[in-house]
């Protein structure tokens, strides 16, 4: 089984992070100009557009700080090399095999939920705050761990860290 470089993988999810982060600023920027702008005034009591454009500015204002502070995390995160005898944390490349196959996820302390391809392999980034990075933190090769999928509970094996 081919397990890519998590050097690669984390240059492609730092690269996604930059990308999301200049899009999302860039339409930050243009709507909360359009809720100050003269246009979006309300013309009567009744007319809410600016207040709708403020909180809308306001949420995107707010997903660009989350995503200014993944991408900070991610940039000086050195993840470490795992051996066979070591548990699953914050850095392993873990592979699980379920009925369903084999799936590879990174372990990353940010930026959780985004798949990338290296290698011609598929890997999700997961955190350990999230319900399967939570359930995979602390167990070992061969080890057993039911998961909730949007499918239902189902059963993995953990049959790689790296």
């Amino acid at each position: 089984m081919s397990v890519p470089a998590k050097s690669a993988i984390l240059e492609q999810l730092r690269a996604r992070i930059a990308a999301d982060l200049a899009a999302l600023t860039e339409s930050q920027l243009r709507t909360q100009a359009g809720a100050t702008h003269e246009e979006a005034r309300a013309e009567d009591d009744k007319d809410t557009r600016a207040i709708e454009s403020s909180y809308l500015a306001r949420g995107l204002a707010e997903r660009v700080a989350q995503l200014r502070q993944a991408a900070a995390s991610l940039a000086s995160f050195k993840p470490k090399s795992f051996g066979p005898d070591d548990a699953v944390a914050v850095g392993a490349l873990v592979q699980l095999e379920s009925r369903a196959g084999v799936a590879h996820y990174f372990v990353v302390p940010t930026a959780g939920g985004l798949e990338v391809e290296s290698e011609g392999t598929r890997v999700t980034s997961v955190t350990p705050t999230a319900p399967l990075g939570a359930a995979l933190i602390g167990l070992y090769l061969d080890e057993d761990v039911d998961v909730l999928t949007p499918t239902g509970a189902r059963k993995v094996t953990v049959v790689g860290i790296d």
